[in-house]
């Protein structure tokens, strides 16, 4: 399996950015998929989860009400739909997968793969 986020850019506070994530492998519909972040000089974070078939999403209270995460199955994508950006919201953006269904948050030991990041950085 690999993973390829794309979509990051340097925008202004209150503005929008969508990422995509490609699953480059098998059986995309039995990963539960997820985005990270990490900004500098801070722990990765997870801050959005979404099930197998798309029915359950669960968001960091950071970005709950501001970010949307949503998969397509038939392309084997997931999305990241981020409004109402703000400056904390710098940092690098990363796509994880992992085998299990995923009905919440996801630590990072349990991601099963990592894509490479994409940098997200707003501006006052």
């Amino acid at each position: 399996v690999q993973l390829q986020a794309s979509g990051g850019g340097l925008v202004q506070a209150g503005g929008s950015l969508r990422l995509s994530c490609t699953f480059s492998g098998t059986n995309f519909g039995g990963h539960g998929m997820a985005w990270f972040r990490q900004a500098p000089g801070r722990e990765r974070e997870s801050i959005a989860t979404i099930s197998w078939g798309g029915g359950t999403k669960y968001y960091a209270d950071s970005v709950k009400g501001r970010f949307t995460i949503s998969r397509d199955n038939a392309k084997n994508m997931v999305y990241l739909q981020m409004n109402s950006l703000k400056p904390e919201d710098t940092a690098v953006y990363y796509c994880a997968a992992a085998g299990v269904p995923l009905y919440g948050q996801l630590p990072a030991a349990r991601v099963d793969y990592w894509g490479k990041g994409t940098l997200v950085t707003v501006s006052s």
